[in-house]
């Protein structure tokens, strides 16, 4: 134990000093991230169909990664995983490696936790739902699961009040009125019948046939379900089950965009029996919404594109998760994305139909990055100008006029100029199509300011008053009937 805890504060000393850096720049390699599915089974469930509407409606939501991979500050689960996209420190073995992380619970202390204060940023920031790591692929739980001990609650943070971290999380943000969503990876790297100690780990996949040892299969299987159960029917009221790793699905699902994240694919299925999962949880949550990413059917009730926007208006539903910085988790000095960003991305995604899920990693202390945090303000200062051109409206078929995006609700169409960082507000901004009918008040979003305007033909030219100018900051929205 002594070389083994040496070993960890060497290895946190070099990740937080910077000479791991494939932490910030392993994303470029497109190894872990989840494509758009390219087909869509729209659910038949009257009650799963009413949630999906109002999820759609909320438009903006939080994406906490959190687990043991906060307390060095590296690239959530993946370096675990021996794929060629992956890098980790020199001059030490795997399976020495494997030892560090997992006996990173052992000094994963968040003493500083404090769930009600990450609801508050996210409702400052415009948010409406949260998406929370129950357990992510290095099997780390955090909520007080009774199927393992590798968990939050049985490590140095134990003894805290709010030691079933999970449980306070949801507990927080439904004081916000959030929808409430839980995290989950069917892929567990921890468990044993998963990745068996008897064989090598050379990828992300289960590592022994399934096919003959059929009885291991099915005990993951029923960990897995038992698990769920225990989300299901012990935290509370759960409006998204949003399942991760995509890889563990059904062989005769697998696609192009799955072949195309690198890793091998096993000749068996290696499925946890999400129906079976499903039958227990919507008896237990009715018409909970299933986030099967990828695995395009009956449970991937809206699909996730990751950091990425589709290129065209989508019908469906579907949501982009991105990143506020460069990683889903914490890591030190991340590189974080400016408001004017988050917004425009978000103006599009709602202009195309879609909800965006934004990607914040609290630090291993508990508390969110400091640096997050005015960032998140800024988006939300936006949002209270802006809200109705955002929530509740749907995409229309003429959405974009190169950077001004259309939205609409059942009263009215909203145009939203995207305004480029540190330039000057034109004296007007000018579009074409969408226009308002003859004799139509056209009005600034933020103030309900009646604004003077022109047409010439298809085009129509907004006059920007001196004094909006000077406040304006990454959009300006317009209201107008047409």
């Amino acid at each position: 134990m002594k070389t083994l805890l040496s070993l960890n504060r060497l290895i946190i000393w070099t990740v937080l000093y910077g000479t791991l850096t494939g932490s910030t720049a392993l994303f470029a390699q497109g190894g872990n991230l989840h494509e758009q599915s390219e087909v869509y089974v729209a659910p038949t469930d009257p009650l799963v169909q009413q949630k999906l509407k109002t999820w759609g409606d909320q438009k903006f939501g939080m994406l906490i990664h959190w687990g043991v991979y906060a307390v060095p500050g590296i690239i959530e689960s993946w370096q675990l995983c021996s794929e060629p996209w992956l890098e980790r420190p020199e001059g030490i073995s795997y399976n020495d490696y494997k030892k560090w992380y997992w006996n990173l619970s052992s000094v994963f202390n968040p003493v500083n936790f404090d769930p009600d204060s990450w609801a508050e940023a996210a409702a400052d920031a415009g948010m409406k739902y949260v998406v929370f790591t129950t357990k992510h692929h290095d099997g780390f739980n955090m909520f007080d699961t009774q199927q393992t001990d590798y968990k939050i609650t049985n490590g140095p943070f134990k003894n805290h009040p709010k030691a079933n971290v999970a449980k306070y999380v949801f507990e927080a943000f439904r004081n916000k009125d959030f929808m409430i969503g839980a995290y989950y990876s069917k892929p567990d790297w921890h468990n044993q019948d998963f990745w068996w100690d008897k064989y090598a780990t050379p990828d992300r996949n289960v590592n022994y046939d399934i096919r003959k040892y059929p009885e291991k299969w099915k005990s993951y299987q029923d960990f897995t379900y038992n698990q769920i159960s225990e989300l299901m029917h012990d935290y509370g009221a759960i409006d998204i089950l949003w399942l991760d790793g995509g890889w563990v699905r059904p062989r005769e699902t697998v696609t192009d965009e799955v072949r195309a994240w690198g890793a091998p694919i096993p000749e068996f299925s290696q499925e946890v029996n999400i129906p079976r999962i499903a039958a227990m949880a919507r008896e237990a949550q009715p018409g909970i919404i299933f986030a099967d990413r990828t695995v395009h059917g009956p449970y991937e009730n809206y699909q996730t594109p990751e950091r990425k926007i589709p290129d065209t208006k989508l019908d469906h539903p579907w949501e982009t998760c991105m990143t506020l910085g460069n990683n889903w988790g914490y890591v030190p000095n991340d590189n974080f994305k400016t408001s004017a960003e988050v917004i425009h991305s978000l103006v599009e995604v709602v202009a195309k139909g879609g909800n965006m899920l934004l990607g914040v990693g609290p630090q291993p202390d508990g508390l969110l990055p400091p640096d997050a945090l005015p960032i998140l303000a800024e988006i939300g200062d936006w949002l209270d100008q802006n809200a109705e051109a955002i929530y509740g409206t749907h995409a229309i078929d003429a959405y974009q006029d190169n950077n001004t995006w259309f939205t609409a609700n059942d009263k009215e169409t909203f145009a939203i100029s995207l305004l480029e960082d540190g330039k000057d507000v034109p004296k007007s901004i000018s579009w074409s199509g969408n226009l308002p009918k003859k004799g139509s008040t056209l009005r600034l979003v933020s103030t309900g300011q009646k604004l003077g305007y022109t047409l010439n033909g298809n085009t129509l030219s907004v006059q920007i008053p001196s004094e909006v100018r000077k406040s304006a900051k990454a959009a300006l929205a317009f209201s107008f009937k047409n």
